[in-house]
């Protein structure tokens, strides 16, 4: 219901909820309305995170992902009307008093040395894998190299990660060209995916048909939900769960971590068909270059190994030791608690913390879990250098204990074997889909009557 009083004028959440459409996309920053159809192609974050938030308040996901220069762009946009039911929640008020807190202290802005020395330690990996290609003849140092280049991978991919949050460098040319060199260059994987993907993650975080980390159908399937084959928003598809699907999602417990060993070959593919789709890809030329440079320097070096079996040990050593990483990458998430629905902008803390898992460890070990050890503090302030993350760890349990939220964080040993309980309680539950079906029968046949 549209109203209008002398000052302003006014609309509900109702009302707003039916400007979610592409072609008509309104959206709510602090009871103000703003209509974002024509700022959806250049949003700088991507269309997705508009497109899942529309028509609703977004203001939690507004702070958390945009800094302050941002604010002033939004009157461009402003329709005039205001939430005539606005409301804020206290747990928003409280995490917004944060924010507010963490930037008066400068936080957002004060990075650290970190990414120095990122680059100095990716520097020294690249070079000692060459090195033992081309000047060493020992298997075992071969060996070695692939593993090196394993890590050197990891350590390039949570600089890319942290580049693709905020400015690890001094401005944003720079940044930009720490992207394509930490993502297309040295690791193969467009930046431009990563990004698309990862933001939609971030707001629809352990959703299980709005965020694209959980949808690994036909291979794992975090939840029994994802049985009934449900829409992928970011895939624009249905996740078929079939005789195939539940085939593989029945043994998932046990082929969980061989796949994380190959599954940069996942984002390999990815990268590619987006660079090569018809989507909206920003600075298509220069991701399509990096990914080519890549594909150059990578096998090149291989090449320098004597024969096709060292190669190819190589290849899977490299493959097997980035494999880490993508177990990080789902520790956090898979055995959190997902939903199913569009992410609402209404609860925005509570979503966060509820789908995300913290990894407890000693400070000397955080150059190994890049930040993502955090990743409760990382998903509500994703803007924050991650030389912060810890220091803010004692408010985040506190504000959740205020207000009664979940809070996680066991170790990554715990972590791992929660991981593959989810796991393993899905498959059994997959298994039993075919008892269920023939019991279903028999009942059917000594109750029918003709």
């Amino acid at each position: 219901m549209v109203m209008e009083t002398e000052q302003r004028k006014y609309l509900s959440s109702e009302e707003l909820k039916k400007h979610k459409d592409p072609s008509d996309l309104w959206i709510s920053i602090q009871g103000k309305v703003y209509d974002v159809t024509t700022w959806v192609k250049d949003h700088p974050g991507g269309e997705i995170p508009l497109l899942d938030l529309a028509g609703q308040d977004v203001t939690d996901a507004f702070v958390a992902h945009h800094p302050a220069p941002a604010w002033k762009l939004l009157d461009r946009f402003f329709v005039g009307y205001y939430l005539s039911d606005y409301q804020t929640s206290e747990v928003s008020k409280d995490y917004r008093r944060l924010v507010a807190e963490f930037t008066k202290l400068g936080f957002f802005e004060e990075k650290g040395h970190g990414v120095l020395f990122s680059f100095c330690f990716m520097f020294a990996l690249f070079f000692t894998s060459v090195y033992l290609v081309v000047c060493a003849t020992s298997l075992w140092a071969h060996l070695a190299a692939g593993g090196i280049m394993g890590f050197l991978w990891i350590q390039s991919g949570w600089v890319g990660h942290d580049s693709g949050h905020y400015n690890v460098m001094l401005n944003p040319n720079l940044n930009r060209l720490a992207q394509i060199v930490t993502g297309n260059c040295l690791t193969g994987i467009s930046i431009a995916w990563w990004k698309r993907t990862h933001n939609a993650h971030h707001i629809a975080c352990n959703s299980l048909d709005f965020d694209p980390d959980l949808q690994h159908i036909p291979l794992f399937a975090v939840s029994s939900k994802l049985f009934n084959s449900l829409t992928s928003y970011f895939y624009e598809r249905t996740m078929t769960f079939d005789s195939i699907a539940r085939f593989m999602v029945s043994y998932q417990h046990l082929t969980f971590y061989p796949v994380m060993c190959f599954a940069r070959l996942n984002l390999f593919a990815q990268s590619i068909v987006l660079l090569l789709s018809k989507k909206k890809v920003p600075s298509r030329w220069q991701e399509i270059v990096g990914v080519i440079v890549f594909w150059i320097w990578y096998p090149y070096l291989i090449s320098f190994l004597p024969n096709w079996g060292e190669r190819a040990m190589f290849v899977v050593a490299s493959f097997v030791v980035t494999g880490l990483q993508h177990v990080q990458f789902c520790l956090s998430h898979f055995s959190s608690s997902v939903y199913v629905g569009q992410p609402q902008g209404n609860d925005w803390f509570e979503k966060q913390t509820m789908g995300t898992l913290d990894i407890s460890c000693s400070p000397w070990m955080d150059w190994f879990h890049g930040g993502l050890q955090f990743q409760v503090e990382h998903h509500l302030f994703p803007r924050l250098p991650r030389c912060h993350l810890r220091r803010i760890v004692p408010l985040v349990k506190e504000l959740c204990k205020k207000h009664k939220l979940q809070y996680s964080s066991v170790s990554f040993m715990e972590a791992n074997r929660m991981t593959v309980a989810t796991l393993r309680n899905a498959a059994l539950q997959a298994r039993n889909l075919d008892n269920l079906a023939a019991r279903n029968l028999v009942w059917e046949a000594l109750n029918t009557h003709g």
